[in-house]
C-alpha cells in the first residue's frame, strides 16, 4: 500500500515549525516519517530541522535530481529529498513543510496528498512576525496581504483543483493543534 505525502504549509509566522517538532514524537510512534528540507539560508532554517546550503550547492542538487520537489519563494530555494518516494513507495506516510504557492505542481506529483493549510488569526499573526525581528514592518504588511490573497483564493476551503484543504487553526494553545492534526490525519486514513 502506497504511503500518503502530508503536505504542510501556512504563513510565515503560523507555526508551522513548533507545530512539526510538537508532533513529530506521536506521528512517528504512528509510522510517519518527517522530510528535512534543504535551504539556501540556513538562518531560515532556525527552529526548523533543515539542511542550509549555498545557491551553488542547491543548483547542483536540484540538477543532480536529488529533489522529488523544489521551488523558490521570497529569495530563497527549498528542496525536498527524493528519498521520500522510498519511504512514500514502502507505505510509509511523510510529512513535509511545504509552500502554499507550490501546492498545485506537488498536486501534479502526488495526486493523493493531504493538503494542510496551517491559519493564524492575522493580529496574532502579526505579533508574531513582529517579535521574531527578521523582518521590517513593511515586508511583514506585504506578508499579511499575501496570505490574505492566498486566504481569498481559497474561500470554500478547496484549492484551484485537487481535493480540498484540510484548515487547521494554531491561534491557540499548541497541544490542541497537534491534537486536531492527528485527528485530520486518522480522519484522512479512515477515507482512505
Amino acid at each position: 500500500m502506497q504511503g500518503r505525502l502530508i503536505y504542510l504549509m501556512g504563513p510565515s509566522g503560523s507555526g508551522k515549525d513548533s507545530l512539526l517538532q510538537a508532533a513529530r514524537a506521536p506521528l512517528e510512534a504512528h509510522g510517519c516519517r518527517f522530510a528535512r528540507r534543504v535551504i539556501t539560508r540556513s538562518a531560515e532554517s532556525v527552529g526548523e530541522d533543515a539542511v542550509g546550503v549555498t545557491p551553488a550547492e542547491f543548483e547542483r542538487l536540484e540538477g543532480e535530481g536529488a529533489f522529488a520537489l523544489s521551488w523558490r519563494a521570497n529569495g530563497l530555494a527549498y528542496g525536498i529529498p527524493s528519498e521520500i518516494d522510498a519511504w512514500l513507495n514502502s507505505g510509509q506516510d511523510v510529512l513535509i513543510n511545504g509552500s502554499r504557492g507550490h501546492l498545485e505542481a506537488a498536486r501534479q506529483r502526488y495526486p493523493q496528498l493531504l493538503a494542510i493549510l496551517l491559519r493564524v488569526d492575522e493580529s496574532v499573526l502579526r505579533q508574531r512576525l513582529l517579535a521574531r525581528g527578521r523582518e521590517t514592518p513593511e515586508q511583514i504588511e506585504q506578508r499579511l496581504a499575501r496570505s490574505r490573497s492566498f486566504a481569498a483564493g481559497d474561500q470554500d476551503g478547496a484549492a484551484a483543483s485537487g481535493p480540498p484543504l484540510c484548515v487547521l487553526d494554531n491561534s491557540g494553545p499548541l497541544p490542541q493543534t497537534v491534537s486536531r492534526l492527528l485527528q485530520l490525519l486518522d480522519e484522512a486514513r479512515q477515507c482512505a
